[in-house]
């Protein structure tokens, strides 16, 4: 006798069993979390896989993405330790990593999570030979070089988050001494992601109007508004990631 699904859904073509964008996000900390939630209410994959060593905490985060799959249209959320879950993956995003401790900086994370890498990356791209590696996990500068030295892929498919996080920190920063909304607030952070970044004063605009023309002095020891303080606020809010 067929079953209920039989019954209710005939195959007029053969499955096809490969996704034509799968998208895995490697550490289901806050960070990948975040990551997992943005890529399914954007609608960037027709499937997501999520790995991490904690396995409960692991099911528990799938479980909550599998229940809420009403509000958006991936239909195929998996999860494991084991890295096959990752297999045939478009876009693997690394946010695993060990935590910054109080007081730490950045730089002293490269050990360890280097470390990591070297223990997940070769498997990664035993699964998924084809993908592009996105890198969040700090340092994230130098860690997106190791991962582009072990994983054996052309530079052009491992790419780090870099100062991305920073500029958009920024522009929020810019907006609330205004009170104008980020989106028209223009400005950027370049270097090395956190401590060593350097802010583009002679950049920085809203709505076309460069704040450099208002006041030269902007951004420098001698603006009496202060507005360095803002970058140290970029490096500051930093250290909560």
């Amino acid at each position: 006798m067929s079953t209920v699904k039989e019954q209710l859904i005939e195959n007029l073509t053969a499955e096809d069993k490969t996704s034509q964008c799968k998208i895995t996000i490697v550490g289901t900390g806050a960070v990948g979390m975040a990551c997992a939630i943005c890529i399914l209410l954007k609608d960037l994959a027709d499937e997501l896989a999520l790995v991490d060593v904690a396995e409960d905490k692991l099911k528990g985060e799938m479980m909550d993405l599998q229940h809420g799959s009403l509000f958006f249209s991936t239909s195929k959320i998996t999860s494991g330790k084991d890295y096959s879950v990752s297999a045939n993956s478009k876009l693997v995003i690394v946010t695993a990593g060990a935590r910054q401790q109080e007081g730490e900086g950045r730089l002293a994370l490269v050990q360890r999570n280097v470390n990591i890498m070297k223990s997940i990356i070769p498997t990664i791209v035993r699964h998924s030979p084809d993908c592009k590696m996105l890198i969040v996990s700090n340092p994230v500068d130098i860690l997106t070089y190791v991962v582009w030295k072990l994983s054996g892929l052309p530079a052009t498919r491992v790419i780090g988050s870099g100062c991305n996080l920073d500029s958009a920190r920024f522009r929020y920063l810019i907006g609330e001494k205004l009170g104008v909304h980020p989106t028209s607030c223009h400005g950027w952070i370049i270097g090395e992601h956190g401590d060593s970044s350097v802010p583009l004063w002679s950049g920085v605009n809203v709505a076309g109007v460069a704040l450099k023309s208002l006041d030269p002095k902007l951004g420098t020891d001698s603006d009496k508004e202060q507005w360095k303080t803002i970058h140290k606020q970029v490096v500051e809010r930093a250290y909560m990631e």
